[in-house]
């Protein structure tokens, strides 16, 4: 009997083990679930959002008055039936302009950080692929251009080119670029020297099939997170130069222009402030919140392949 017990021993100590590592398997594929599932932090801002871009984009089927349209009736009006969010000062419905104006900071929005991404990806993985000389002269050329304080860079190009749509995004996006070429820069040299690489230059494939087929596909992460801090960053800087007269000109709506507009009445009608405020905010906010929650995912998307 004592050599029965004895026998049996091991056994029972393995399946033990065996159903110790199973809970903590199952424990770990909950807590991944649990990081990884978006919440109402989620879904409600992604709604918010979309309910900005799909009236931004639809803005001449909603039947609204045109944004420049002046109705003498209600001058400096607060919410009515005719205008759902009030008039300005020179009887132009605010709901109108608000949702016009949305075009104009989506646009800065993804428009600014694309092109900063664009040319800094370009720089960043020749400078980590090639390294040596171009690594040098693409290191001094960002260093040069952060020495810049990127407000003169804004006045500069609204003084000398004017403040058109396409020239605000151009500028903003010029001050994304040092910031994207150091991000795309640490990611090549992480994956230039992988043994993937290594095999595509020794079967004789072109640097330029490199970087789009092995470097390229490893490297978009970061850049992703990157766009999704500098989507609301862009928007805020283009309203703040939309109220100091230095982005789209009138008659054109932008948010910060009408905030611009309506802060020497706030002491008779705060709506015209208020509510471009409140608009503007809570898509800066939606944006914050929904990119940190991608931004959350994408990282254990990651950590997983690792």
């Amino acid at each position: 009997m004592a050599d029965i017990s004895h026998t049996n021993a091991p056994a029972a100590g393995a399946a033990s083990t065996g159903t110790e590592e199973q809970d903590k398997h199952a424990a770990a594929i909950a807590l991944h679930k649990k990081r990884t599932k978006f919440g109402l932090l989620f879904w409600i801002p992604l709604g918010w959002l979309i309910v900005v871009a799909v009236a931004a984009i639809g803005a001449p089927f909603w039947g609204l008055p045109p944004p420049d349209e002046i109705d003498w009736a209600y001058l400096q009006s607060p919410p009515n039936e005719a205008h759902w969010l009030g008039t300005d000062v020179l009887g132009r419905d605010l709901l109108s302009r608000i949702i016009w104006g949305a075009r104009v900071s989506l646009t800065v929005g993804f428009a600014a950080p694309a092109i900063g991404v664009g040319a800094g990806l370009i720089l960043g993985m020749a400078a980590g692929y090639y390294r040596g000389w171009v690594d040098e002269v693409v290191g001094i050329a960002i260093d040069s251009w952060l020495a810049i304080p990127g407000l003169v860079v804004l006045l500069l190009f609204a003084v000398i080119f004017g403040g058109s749509l396409f020239m605000v995004c151009f500028s903003l996006g010029l001050l994304f670029i040092p910031t994207a070429a150091r991000i795309t820069r640490a990611a090549t040299l992480n994956y230039a020297g992988r043994e993937f690489v290594l095999a595509a230059r020794a079967l004789g494939a072109s640097d330029v099939r490199i970087l789009a087929k092995e470097v390229f596909p490893n490297i978009i992460w970061p850049l992703i997170a990157f766009i999704l801090i500098d989507i609301p960053i862009a928007i805020v800087i283009e309203g703040s130069l939309s109220f100091l007269g230095l982005s789209v000109k009138a008659p054109t709506p932008s948010w910060g222009g009408i905030i611009a507009e309506g802060r020497e009445h706030l002491s008779t009608s705060p709506h015209i402030a208020m509510y471009p405020t409140i608009v503007m905010f809570l898509t800066v906010l939606s944006f914050n919140l929904v990119g940190d929650a991608i931004r959350r995912r994408l990282a254990d998307v990651r950590e997983g392949a690792i």
